[in-house]
């Protein structure tokens, strides 16, 4: 094989359609209006890296343990580890690569809760991949724990101290994500769903989507809350904010009723109408901080 096609193949896996997800580091700095120290946005671009490399491990891993299962999938078994386009000894390489590079980078610009964050990702989902994918309800608990400490790094590395609404928000997305992969994966694969992954013959459409549906109505229900005890300048744009983010998760619910094969994150950044919620929530948003500034 080529270097070209062996450099390409080591690109796919770590699937840069999934690179986005690192830009929720400056979720902190945007909800606090600030980059929180000299040089913020740069440090916020570190651990956005730092996420990156990480994450890349975990993908590199993740495959090389799913490659049996993701060869009975209709769109995975095309993944360069499963094809046999990569290497397993190659990737499990590369993987200790990037989490060495995870790890690194908060150690030498001396932020220790990049490093503890980036530490707690490499983990949980190594233990994930290991073993915790077949325990039901903690899996996916585990599956929005990695968007939150993605959160939580940039507000370290930047200085960024997160409020507990913030927090909360922010948790409440991440798990209506999470539920929003195993209720497609559950309906759309049919037969081939306990066979590509074991732990959905734990769970029920009915249920993931009445708990998908209970998580985005607290979720609205928080943010409103959050809204409505901001300052009297920034109060009626944020709380007017909150008519796209219904419309946003109306629409995702709606994407996810839909039986597809496309990743969740996908419907999230490449859906017309959602984009077009999603440019209306951070405008009237950012307004707020604007207007409260």
């Amino acid at each position: 094989m080529s270097i070209a096609r062996w450099l390409a193949a080591v690109v796919r896996t770590t699937r840069p359609r999934q690179w986005p997800k690192n830009l929720l580091v400056f979720a902190a700095p945007l909800a606090g209006a600030t980059v929180g120290r000299p040089d913020g946005f740069g440090y916020a671009l570190l651990a956005a890296v730092a996420f990156g490399c990480a994450s890349a491990a975990v993908y590199l891993v993740n495959d090389v343990v799913d490659a049996e299962r993701d060869r009975r999938h209709p769109v995975k078994r095309h993944r360069p580890i499963a094809s046999g386009a990569l290497s397993g000894a190659h990737a499990i390489g590369l993987a200790v690569l990037a989490a060495s590079c995870a790890v690194a980078i908060g150690a030498v610009i001396g932020e220790p809760l990049l490093v503890a964050c980036a530490i707690a990702y490499l983990c949980s989902s190594f233990l994930y991949s290991a073993r915790l994918k077949h325990v039901p309800f903690v899996e996916m608990v585990l599956v929005a724990v990695g968007f939150l400490l993605r959160v939580l790094g940039g507000a370290s590395a930047t200085h960024v101290r997160p409020s507990v609404w913030f927090v909360l928000v922010c948790s409440l997305g991440a798990l209506s994500v999470a539920v929003a992969k195993r209720y497609t994966e559950l309906t759309s694969l049919g037969g081939d769903a306990i066979r590509h992954r074991p732990v959905l013959r734990w769970y029920r459409p009915r249920v993931l989507r009445a708990t998908q549906v209970s998580v985005g109505a607290l979720l609205l229900a928080t943010y409103l809350m959050w809204a409505s005890g901001e300052s009297a300048g920034t109060r009626a744009w944020h709380v007017a904010s909150a008519l796209p983010l219904a419309l946003a998760l109306a629409r995702f619910g709606a994407l996810t009723m839909r039986r597809t094969v496309r990743q969740v994150e996908d419907m999230i950044t490449r859906d017309g109408p959602m984009l077009a919620c999603e440019v209306a929530w951070l405008s009237l948003f950012c307004a707020g901080l604007y207007a409260g500034g």
